[in-house]
């Protein structure tokens, strides 16, 4: 480790990555290059790390962090060392970094870190290495020195031409395809399972967590092509394709417990529910059982230590956060939400909402519940889109859908839109002492990490 290393360095060599090397989390598509060139070159020089473990690859436009969790939290129990690499961040980037064990995890320290950046700079210079580009070079490298036996690796953006496209798995996983970064995935769902399935390598085993029509015939296209010399020869198609598994169309082993552990797992959202089932047919093709994968499941936040997927900050206020952003998975949130209300779990619902510009966020528009009380928001950064303008299109589409409007409110910053979020509560709580509102904080990943920051 460089002898120059302390807190006050670490801070600022990290604060120069974010601007030389810009994250897409903070700036959008200006910071996609797609392409895996860079980091075939750059492998190469490294020595080739992920080589040295196995590899399981995950992508799809929704779940891939819950299911990349929960599988290496049964990894784990299992007994193996698991290098976790998954994305966003919410507090500090090293989440994207991770080594998890039976019993704990542990983020990549801090000096190894500046050591790796340090040791490679002028190769990031020389390439223009995107920030993920270096943080899964960073990755794939830290997890060879912790020998690690088997690696979780989530794709960023896509999949054919991601980062971390440059592995051999010995499992792919795609948990689902959504419209979401059309700009630069495709406008339409096959476009986007086609991006999606570049993740699929020849004799190796698929599992697609969400079947749908128009993108199924995609990946069996894709499963077949990557392994027949001549794509017109079909005398291998049944052998070949026994590698792809839908998981919403099997029924795994563990299927009859499936439900007792939806309901224990410490991660929630309904979404959750496909998730599972995906992960419950994952450990079927990779054969892993025993009495220790239901407990892992239930404890998956516990022993890997992930965060913002409907997790609870406070009791009281009853405060819930989820980094869901786009229409595919506002949908499962929303709805739940309305149904906690429907069922008596809370009296008000409280909504703190902000978006990214590149969101449509007109298509989420429409799946907001019409009880709510909303409080738009802004988290900082470049690519928030302003509160006004939320709360805008907001009461339009409400005035053109002839929807009550109820109260709505606008708030420049995060702190000011929980801290206002806090009076609405305390103030029903103080007119009925039995209501129990509920605040919702979500529509971006910014918006979510900046809400966790603050200590009420």
């Amino acid at each position: 480790m460089d002898k120059n290393f302390s807190e006050k360095a670490y801070g600022e060599m990290i604060g120069k990555l974010f601007v030389r090397f810009p994250s897409f989390q903070k700036t959008g598509a200006s910071a996609y290059k797609p392409g895996i060139a860079n980091m075939e070159f750059f492998d190469q020089l490294a020595g080739h790390p992920h080589r040295q473990y196995r590899t399981i690859h995950i992508a799809g436009t929704n779940g891939k962090g819950s299911v990349s969790n929960m599988l290496a939290s049964v990894l784990a129990a299992q007994g193996l060392k698991v290098g976790l690499y998954t994305s966003p961040h919410i507090l500090d980037f090293r989440e994207r970094i991770r080594v998890v064990c039976k019993e704990s995890f542990n983020l990549i320290p801090k000096e190894d870190v500046w050591s790796f950046i340090h040791q490679w700079q002028e190769t990031f210079d020389h390439l223009d290495m995107s920030f993920f580009e270096i943080t899964t070079s960073m990755a794939l490298t830290w997890f060879a020195q912790q020998n690690v036996d088997v690696v979780v690796l989530e794709t960023g953006l896509g999949g054919r031409l991601d980062s971390t496209n440059i592995v051999n798995p010995i499992l792919s996983i795609i948990t689902n395809i959504g419209l979401d970064h059309c700009d630069m995935l495709g406008e339409t769902l096959p476009e986007i399972a086609f991006e999606k399935a570049g993740i699929i390598k020849p004799k190796v085993p698929v599992v697609i967590g969400e079947s749908h029509p128009e993108t199924d015939g995609v990946f069996e296209r894709k499963v077949l092509y990557s392994n027949l010399p001549e794509p017109l020869f079909m005398g291998s198609r049944t052998a070949i394709m026994s590698l792809l598994t839908f998981a919403d169309k099997v029924e795994p082993d563990l299927w009859a417990q499936y439900e007792e552990i939806l309901q224990e797992m410490d991660l929630q959202g309904e979404y959750q529910r496909k998730n599972l089932r995906t992960v419950l047919a994952v450990l079927d093709v990779l054969r892993v059982k025993g009495d220790f994968v239901r407990d892992a499941l239930i404890h998956t936040s516990t022993r890997t230590g992930f965060r913002g997927r409907w997790e609870k900050l406070y009791d009281s206020p009853y405060v819930i956060c989820d980094i869901g952003h786009n229409e595919h998975g506002l949908k499962y949130n929303f709805a739940h939400l309305e149904r906690m209300k429907k069922d008596g779990q809370c009296s008000d619902l409280i909504i703190v909402y902000g978006s990214v510009a590149d969101k449509d966020v007109d298509s989420v528009i429409h799946l907001m519940p019409e009880d709510a009380i909303y409080v738009f928001t802004q988290a900082q950064g470049k690519r928030a889109l302003p509160a006004e303008n939320i709360r805008d299109r907001y009461l339009t589409f409400c005035e053109e859908n002839s929807r009550s409007i109820g109260r709505v409110h606008c708030a420049g910053t995060v702190v000011e839109a929980m801290n206002l979020a806090y009076e609405i509560a305390a103030g029903i709580v103080a007119a009925d002492t039995d209501a129990r509102p509920l605040i919702y904080v979500g529509g971006s990943t910014y918006v979510v990490s900046e809400a966790v920051a603050i200590r009420k």
